[in-house]
């Protein structure tokens, strides 16, 4: 008899967490659709805690982060979202976007070098993936920005982490990237300028060849 009283109550904790789990997610995720990002992250937060392996709510969690600028917490649901879904190129995407803007907003050399690296690499598993050809641009769009961003670092940083070769390549990666979404598409003037200012600043680099102090 003990037993299965036992057996009962699990049963009914299991579905009890099951619906409250479900409340949750649903919640989360009409607030996600809302675009109320940080009532969203409340509650995914909480379906989360008794559901750790559902990646749609780990996929909502890290979308919302982003979009509350915590880029460090959208990086990690995203990254373990990852671990469950490792084809999902829109979350390597977005991930590289959050380590992007980490990136360019560091002060910290060291962190700089491995948030933008870690940008372009995201970047560029995204795009192996073999997404849509609207999202293939957008892909290539922002690895050539991610590049010139990289490459500028190379140039101008202390001594530590100079590295002109590497900041040329950078550069020339930038522009080829671009390029490609510009063949395909001559309308694109924004693609047209964004490849005009990363020849610029190759051109410049090119002709420098002083080391930072």
């Amino acid at each position: 008899m003990r037993l299965s009283v036992l057996v009962s109550f699990l049963v009914l904790s299991s579905v009890e967490h099951a619906v409250s789990q479900n409340a949750y997610i649903k919640l989360g995720q009409q607030a996600y659709i809302d675009g109320n990002f940080k009532a969203a992250i409340k509650q995914l937060e909480k379906g989360r805690l008794i559901d750790s392996t559902n990646a749609n709510a780990l996929w909502m969690l890290g979308y919302s982060y982003y979009h509350s600028d915590n880029y460090q917490k959208s990086i990690a649901a995203f990254t373990k979202e990852l671990a469950l879904e490792p084809a999902d190129a829109h979350a390597y995407y977005y991930r590289a976007r959050a380590q992007y803007r980490l990136g360019i907003e560091s002060q910290i050399p060291a962190e700089k070098e491995k948030f933008l690296l870690g940008a372009i690499i995201d970047l560029t598993k995204a795009i192996s993936i073999n997404p849509s050809n609207a999202k293939l641009a957008v892909f290539y769009q922002n690895r050539g920005i991610a590049y010139r961003e990289y490459g500028l670092f190379r140039l101008q940083s202390n001594q530590r982490f100079f590295d002109r070769a590497r900041g040329l390549n950078a550069l020339k990666a930038s522009v080829n990237d671009l390029q490609k979404i510009y063949d395909v598409d001559r309308s694109r003037d924004d693609i047209a300028a964004l490849i005009e200012l990363s020849k610029q600043k190759l051109s410049i680099a090119a002709a420098t060849a002083t080391i930072p102090r």
